[in-house]
């Protein structure tokens, strides 16, 4: 994969593009069965109890480890080659328990149609016989907003950098691997070192919150972090404003999430969750 491609407005320099076929399709994956499903099917599983899965890995966040129902307590392990070996009822069985169960990349064939035009049936698995440049960019950038920052007048990142030194570098970036989060997106703009390339954690981060701010701030001023708190108060996202109307933040740990600028008022909607609360507070100048 010479050619650098673009998704969600961001440029995908091509050895990140390699790295991200390896994250979604693995030559060895896993899937999830009760013991009952793994009998009736024939397939050999592992105990899930005995499988370490890296807590912010590929694994954890290509399949969606967090949504896999508890029930599913057994783990096939299948290459592509022990896929294309099953019976076809089997391929379709395995598929309907993913779903069932809350695995992660099983997705509907019809998204995948044009780029994909040998697929059959209504749900497939990646493999790395299906990944391409052009395919490898919508899977990713399903469900996810374009990045804005080329729209980001230049007098607005000047303004930025006295108080948000790295905004502008970290802003269209796509993250290493899976991990950094928002959390460690606000703290990296606001010239955390190396905040932006960790999983940080709830506790830093208030403390950061509780350290470099007050309460308060305005959605158009610059320097306000923008946070949601759940109904016990505990932090789940946060976003920080620019000014001139913008905001930077990265939507999740995932590999998949940018860190992509966005018009203030669109971010706030977009981060809309039932049971969320958004406060705010100002960096300390």
């Amino acid at each position: 994969m010479d050619e650098v491609t673009e998704v969600l407005g961001i440029p995908v320099p091509p050895g990140l593009l390699d790295a991200w076929a390896g994250w979604l399709a693995p030559a060895r994956q896993p899937f999830f069965l009760t013991a009952e499903e793994a009998e009736r099917l024939g397939v050999g599983t592992v105990p899930r109890a005995e499988v370490s899965f890296p807590p912010a890995g590929r694994d954890t966040d290509t399949f969606a480890l967090w949504f896999v129902r508890p029930e599913a307590n057994r783990i096939a392990w299948l290459t592509e080659e022990d896929w294309l070996a099953l019976p076809p009822a089997s391929r379709r069985a395995l598929l309907r328990a993913q779903v069932r169960h809350g695995r992660g990349a099983v997705p509907p064939v019809r998204d995948f149609a044009d780029l994909l035009p040998h697929l059959t049936g209504t749900r497939f698995v990646w493999w790395p016989s299906l990944i391409a440049p052009a395919v490898l960019a919508r899977a990713v950038a399903q469900g996810q907003l374009n990045c804005r920052r080329a729209e980001v007048p230049d007098a607005v990142w000047t303004a930025a950098t006295s108080v948000l030194p790295r905004a502008r570098e970290l802003a269209g970036t796509f993250p290493h691997a899976s991990g950094p989060n928002c959390f460690g997106t606000v703290m990296g703009a606001a010239g955390v070192p190396g905040g932006e390339r960790e999983w940080v954690q709830r506790e830093p981060f208030e403390a950061f919150l509780a350290e470099r701010t007050r309460r308060g701030g305005h959605d158009d001023h610059l320097g306000t972090i923008l946070v949601w708190r759940d109904h016990s108060g505990q932090v789940q996202h946060t976003a920080i404003t620019l000014g001139g109307g913008w905001a930077l933040h990265k939507p999740s740990q995932s590999w998949m999430t940018p860190r992509v600028v966005r018009p203030t008022r669109d971010l706030i909607r977009w981060c809309r969750a039932p049971g969320w609360r958004l406060h705010r507070s100002r960096l300390r100048g």
